[in-house]
């Protein structure tokens, strides 16, 4: 790969499943972190497949744990990463394990009105912003992965299609996931420990929120593989002639 100071950049905005988890929370882990690797390789290999070079696209994760469509621009997250940002980066936006807990921020009210906005600016700014729904938590029911983002999920599809903006479907994606591994099999994906197992969780540890280590790695090469699609469908990136 060759880089460039002009190469096309992925900035991440979003709450715990996709930040960075603090040195004492480990191996819980968002994807975020991640990204950069399976996302660079993915892009190198299709790119060689059409004999062209690839960039080195370097990620910026603005992600924070609690984090809503709100409180993240209220924190100065926002503006940070709009202050990063230059034309042409993708900008990928992941909310709604938190925006739930908030009726003013009901999925068709001010979770989409936040999410909608957000996309004006980074379009205004001549950035490409991806939507992403939110990624599913490990819930089963009779054997299988249920739902506990309500219309969450589907107001982001919505959003997307309304506004003509790529929509990265991660609750679909990462249910299909737990699905295929199986109830048990599943639990391997998450921050799951019992007592006097781990030195950082003593009394043990039953998350099936935040991913582990292992998980926030799979669910990152589910993003890098959807966002590999988007640059080649949309020829994001131009090679020099």
């Amino acid at each position: 790969m060759t880089t460039s100071d002009d190469a096309p950049r992925v900035l991440l905005a979003g709450d715990s499943t996709v930040a960075a988890c603090p040195a004492h929370e480990t191996p819980m882990s968002g994807w975020g972190p991640h990204l950069g690797a399976p996302l660079n390789a993915r892009l190198g290999a299709a790119l060689a497949g059409r004999g062209l070079p690839a960039p080195t696209v370097a990620v910026l994760n603005t992600a924070r744990g609690g984090a809503t469509t709100e409180s993240h621009r209220a924190e100065g997250l926002w503006d940070a990463l709009l202050t990063e940002m230059r034309p042409a980066d993708v900008v990928l936006l992941q909310f709604g394990h938190n925006d739930q807990k908030h009726p003013h921020l009901a999925a068709r009210d001010g979770y989409t009105a936040n999410l909608e906005r957000a996309c004006d600016e980074v379009l205004e700014r001549r950035g490409r912003p991806v939507l992403c729904t939110p990624v599913a938590r490990r819930r089963f029911v009779d054997g299988r992965p249920a739902s506990t983002h309500g219309d969450y999920p589907q107001a982001v599809r919505t959003l997307a299609k309304l506004r003509g903006l790529p929509c990265i479907d991660l609750t679909h994606s990462t249910a299909a996931l737990y699905n295929r591994l199986g109830e048990d099999a599943s639990r391997a994906l998450f921050t799951h420990f019992e007592p006097g197992v781990h030195p950082l969780y003593p009394d043990g540890c039953a998350d099936d929120t935040h991913f582990s280590f292992t998980g926030a790695v799979q669910v990152a090469d589910q993003v890098a593989s959807a966002l590999v699609r988007l640059w080649l469908e949309n020829t994001w990136y131009r090679p020099s002639p």
